[in-house]
C-alpha cells in the first residue's frame, strides 16, 4: 500500500491530477447545498483548498502557479467572447447610467479600502485582498497577484493577500444578498411592481426596434422609389412589407414605386416613429403579419457559414437580390437593424420576410445549419489567448511611476477577446462558441484559479485567525462589500423613481 500513499503524498504529476480532480470534486458537490436559501456554489472549492492545504496537504509550488494562471485566463477570456458580440452596442445606448453607478460603488470601495489602510495599518496587500474578495472580483486578484511579483517589493507576502480574499469572500456573496433585503425593507419594494415597470420602461425605450404600420398619404412621394424615402432621413429604417392601394403584397426594394394609399411595414427605433407619420402619413390598423392572402412570409435564421462574416452586408451580392428583406438581427440579446455597413457574425439571429423562393435563398445564403455551431473550433480560441498573453505582458511607462505597468494575465485576454469577438470575423478569425462550450471553459478555468488559491493560501490559515487578522479582515470586507450597495442603492431608487413619477403613456 506504500504506492497509495506515495500517489497522494509524494510531487508528482499524478499527485497533482489527483489532488485537483478531489479539491474540485468534492466543493462542487458542497456547492449544490444551499445555506438560507442561498449556494455559495464553486466558491466551496476555494474553502476545500484552504482546508487541505492547512492539513498540510500541499502541490508542486510551479503546477499551483500555472494552473492558477491558467485558469484565471481560461476564465476571463470566456467571459469576453460570451459578452464581446453585445459589449459595444450596448455602450451606445443603456450602458451610461448603469456604468454610472457601477463606478461609484467601485469608486467607494476603493476609498473605504484606503481609509482601513491608513486607520487600521493594515498592509496594502492584504487590503487588495480583502477588497477583491469583498466585492467577488476574481479577475481583479489575479491582476494584483501578477503586479505584486512584478514589482518584487521586499516584504510583500503575496500568500497573505489570497488568504484575505478568501475570508471576505463569502461575505462578498452573502453582504450583496444582505444589502438588497435591507434596501427592499427600506423603500418598501414590491418585486413584481418592479418587474413590471422595468417591462414598461424597456418598452418604451427610444432605441428600442419596434415596428408598425403607415398609409402613404404624401402626396409628394406618390409614384416615387422607396429610396426617396431613405434619402429624406438620417437614420436607418427597414420597409418589409408593401401592400399596394389595389391589393398586391411585395417585398420591396430602394427601387418599389410608391403610391398614394399602399400600406407600408417600417421596422426602425421608436424615436422615429413621430417623423416618420410626419413624412408618410397616419398609421394603418391593418397587420401585414397576419393578412391571409399574402404570398409573403417571415423566418428567423440563425448565421452559420463564415463566408458571410468577412465582408460588409452590403458588398454581399446575393443579400441584393430581390424577393426577401432582412428586417432585424438579435445578437447577445440586442436588436439590431440591419444595413449595409453591418458585418454579421455566426450565431447572429437574423428575421427574414419574403416570398418562399426569395426566405429560402436567403436561408441558403446564411446557413442556417445549427449543428455545425455545435463544433467549436479551437484554433482561433488559443490564438485569441496568445493574443492576450501577449498584450498583458507589453510594460507601460508613466511618470513618477519607477517600473513599468502592465495590464496582467487577466486584462490581457478579456481585452482580446472583447475585440476577437466583435472585430474577429474581418481577420477571418471565426470565435464563435455555443454558450455550453463558453460555460465548461469558464467553469473549469474558475475552478482551477479557486483551487490554487486556496492550496496556495491555506497553510496561514490558523496564524490568521490566532493573530485576530482573519476577523478583521472579514469585518473590513463586509462594510466594503456593503457600505457602497447601500449608498448608490438608495441613490438609484430616488433617482428610478423620480423617473417613473409622471404617468407613462403608451
Amino acid at each position: 500500500m506504500n504506492w497509495f500513499v506515495q500517489l497522494f503524498t509524494e510531487h508528482s504529476v499524478a499527485q497533482t491530477v489527483l489532488v485537483y480532480g478531489l479539491l474540485i470534486s468534492i466543493g462542487i458537490i458542497l456547492g449544490k447545498v444551499k445555506i438560507f436559501g442561498t449556494s455559495l456554489g464553486v466558491t466551496w472549492i476555494l474553502f476545500i483548498g484552504l482546508i487541505a492545504s492547512y492539513f498540510k496537504i500541499d502541490v508542486n509550488i510551479d503546477s499551483i502557479h500555472f494552473l492558477r494562471d491558467f485558469g484565471l485566463i481560461l476564465f476571463v477570456y470566456s467571459i469576453g467572447l460570451q459578452v464581446g458580440p453585445g459589449f459595444f452596442s450596448s455602450l451606445k445606448s443603456t450602458a451610461l447610467n448603469t456604468n454610472l453607478l457601477a463606478a461609484s460603488i467601485v469608486i467607494l470601495g476603493i476609498l473605504i479600502t484606503v481609509g482601513f489602510i491608513y486607520a487600521t495599518g493594515t498592509p496594502f496587500n492584504e487590503m487588495v485582498g480583502v477588497m477583491s474578495g469583498a466585492v467577488t472580483n476574481t479577475p481583479g486578484l489575479g491582476a494584483a497577484q501578477a503586479a505584486i511579483n512584478d514589482l518584487k517589493i521586499p516584504g510583500i507576502d503575496g500568500s497573505k493577500m489570497t488568504l484575505a480574499y478568501a475570508l471576505a469572500y463569502p461575505f462578498g456573496v452573502f453582504g450583496i444578498i444582505l444589502t438588497f433585503i435591507i434596501l427592499k425593507k427600506i423603500f418598501g419594494v414590491s418585486i413584481p411592481r418592479e418587474q413590471e415597470l422595468h417591462r414598461r420602461l424597456n418598452a418604451l425605450s427610444a432605441k428600442k426596434v419596434v415596428s408598425f404600420h403607415l398609409v402613404l398619404e404624401n402626396e409628394g412621394l406618390d409614384k416615387q422609389p422607396l429610396r426617396t424615402i431613405f434619402e429624406l432621413l438620417n437614420d436607418r429604417i427597414i420597409v418589409s412589407r408593401i401592400k399596394k392601394a389595389y391589393g398586391e403584397f411585395v417585398t420591396p426594394n430602394p427601387e418599389t414605386i410608391l403610391g398614394l394609399g399602399d400600406v407600408l411595414l417600417i421596422v426602425s427605433p421608436r424615436h422615429l416613429r413621430k417623423k416618420l407619420k410626419v413624412v408618410i402619413g397616419s398609421e394603418s390598423d391593418i397587420d401585414l403579419r397576419t393578412q391571409p392572402n399574402s404570398v409573403l412570409m417571415d423566418r428567423t435564421v440563425v448565421v452559420t457559414k463564415t463566408e458571410v462574416t468577412h465582408k460588409r452586408l452590403g458588398d454581399i451580392a446575393g443579400m441584393l437580390q430581390d424577393g426577401f428583406t432582412l428586417t432585424r438581427l438579435s445578437r447577445a440579446g440586442i436588436e439590431i437593424l440591419p444595413h449595409g455597413d453591418l458585418y454579421l457574425q455566426l450565431g447572429d439571429r437574423v428575421k427574414i420576410v419574403g416570398t418562399k423562393e426569395g426566405v429560402d435563398k436567403a436561408t441558403a445564403m446564411l446557413g442556417n445549419s445549427v449543428k455545425k455551431l455545435d463544433i467549436p473550433e479551437i484554433a482561433p480560441i488559443f490564438l485569441g489567448i496568445v493574443l492576450g498573453v501577449i498584450l498583458g505582458s507589453i510594460p507601460f511607462n508613466f511618470p513618477n511611476i519607477p517600473i513599468p505597468v502592465k495590464i496582467g494575465l487577466a486584462g490581457g485576454p478579456l481585452i482580446v477577446a472583447l475585440l476577437l469577438s466583435r472585430f474577429g470575423g474581418k481577420f477571418y478569425l471565426n470565435n464563435y462558441i455555443t454558450y455550453s462550450a463558453n460555460l465548461m471553459l469558464r467553469e473549469l478555468g474558475i475552478c482551477l484559479f479557486l483551487a490554487s488559491v486556496g492550496l496556495a493560501s491555506g497553510k496561514n490559515l490558523g496564524q490568521a485567525f490566532s493573530s485576530g487578522e482573519g476577523w478583521y479582515w472579514m469585518a473590513m470586507g463586509a462594510a466594503i462589500t456593503m457600505i457602497p450597495l447601500l449608498i448608490v442603492g438608495f441613490i438609484a431608487h430616488k433617482v428610478y423613481k423620480r423617473l417613473i413619477s409622471k404617468p407613462v403613456v403608451y
